[in-house]
């Protein structure tokens, strides 16, 4: 297949990534030189160019968390699309104006509101037709409801750029955003999935019971894990599904949070900061059991705002018995948005940007839909 786009006879594509994860505070915007060439041999990414975090203001996150929550009509859900859309095209426009540069191409994930797999329904909210307005630039947008199309879950997506950014392993790379998922190459093979809850639980507790938008590395964690609560959590449904599999707020967010918060609010603070955090780091490492034995010099890495969680960081170190160290190779917030660059790149030589493995689907397929300037 041609690529969609001109490839410059004296440049790499300098492609722009639009993520905003779910954690839901913010837009993360990065630029990336891709050799588009170099896919075939598996290592397109050439540099990082610029990275810019604009944060939702207070009203946007709460409006975004109420469409999660299944708190919203329809008539607001089609305003808050707009209004995401204005975001992420200032956040898109902001950083090309920093870098005085017009990226060849954008790759936009949108805010995930909605992720339903087994219904094959996931809804990111976002406006594709305000950012090419904004860039002058195509756009592709929309990656994950094709491999919901043909039977995958719709993510984990991420697991091909981490294999096109490490190489084929062995590595194991934990990513702890709202929802926690886990990708794991041992040379020959990559497997990934969603853990469970990353930070979404331990962030409404804290805008519940501090007044904050999240813990600053988990300073209140401090408490004592209570047990029988934390076990009764392990039993949830999720955690006996074999993979593939995928999760978000719909399953790990309000609805849970208000229906365990009788349980939680008897106890300090502490105790019930700490034994959140327990139940993420458990659910990491009960997974993660699913990809062992681990091949000898296996090196783990740990990013997403969950990895600035002293408390978290404990349990993990004492629960999943591999040592992890921060990945260092983007700014914090970054990496994601490099992801979702990489796999706009991939769509636009017509290349696959899943793998079928992973997500489920039955065959790789292009993925994303094209607005054109």
């Amino acid at each position: 297949m041609q690529p969609r786009i001109p490839i410059p006879a004296d440049r790499p594509w300098r492609v722009l990534g639009l993520m905003s994860g779910t954690s839901a505070d913010g837009v993360d915007a990065v630029v990336i030189e891709v050799d588009p060439r170099a896919f075939e041999a598996g290592r397109p990414f050439r540099r990082l160019l610029g990275h810019l975090a604009l944060p939702y203001a207070e009203g946007l996150r709460g409006q975004v968390l109420a469409a999660a929550s299944n708190c919203m009509d329809p008539e607001d859900l089609c305003i808050l699309q707009r209004r995401l859309g204005d975001h992420h095209a200032q956040a898109a426009r902001q950083l090309c104006d920093h870098l005085d540069l017009r990226p060849d191409l954008a790759s936009l994930h949108g805010q995930t509101v909605q992720h339903h797999p087994g219904h094959g329904a996931s809804l990111q909210l976002a406006d594709p037709y305000v950012l090419v307005e904004a860039l002058n630039c195509p756009v592709v947008w929309d990656l994950r409801r094709r491999d919901l199309a043909v039977g995958g879950q719709g993510a984990p997506l991420v697991p091909l750029p981490e294999l096109w950014l490490h190489g084929p392993g062995p590595w194991l790379a934990l990513n702890l955003g709202g929802i926690a998922n886990l990708t794991v190459g041992d040379g020959s093979s990559i497997r990934a999935w969603d853990t469970g809850p990353g930070m979404s639980l331990l962030d409404l507790a804290a805008q519940q019971w501090l007044g904050l938008p999240y813990d600053p590395d988990g300073a209140h964690a401090t408490g004592t894990v209570v047990a029988p609560l934390l076990a009764r959590w392990l039993a949830h449904p999720y955690f006996r599904v074999p993979p593939p599999k995928s999760t978000g707020r719909e399953v790990f967010g309000a609805a849970w949070f208000e229906a365990e918060r009788p349980c939680l609010e008897p106890l300090p603070l502490p105790d019930r900061l700490a034994t959140l955090a327990a139940f993420t780091a458990t659910t990491v490492a009960v997974e993660a059991t699913r990809t062992r034995p681990w091949p000898e010099g296996l090196r783990g890495l740990v990013s997403g705002g969950g990895a600035r969680h002293r408390r978290l960081r404990v349990e993990l170190s004492e629960r999943l018995r591999l040592p992890l160290e921060d990945d260092l190779a983007f700014p914090p917030g970054a990496r994601e948005a490099v992801s979702w660059a990489l796999l706009g790149a991939a769509s636009a030589m017509g290349l696959p940007g899943h793998l079928p493995g992973v997500t489920g689907a039955s065959g790789p397929r292009v993925l994303g839909s094209w607005v054109w300037p």
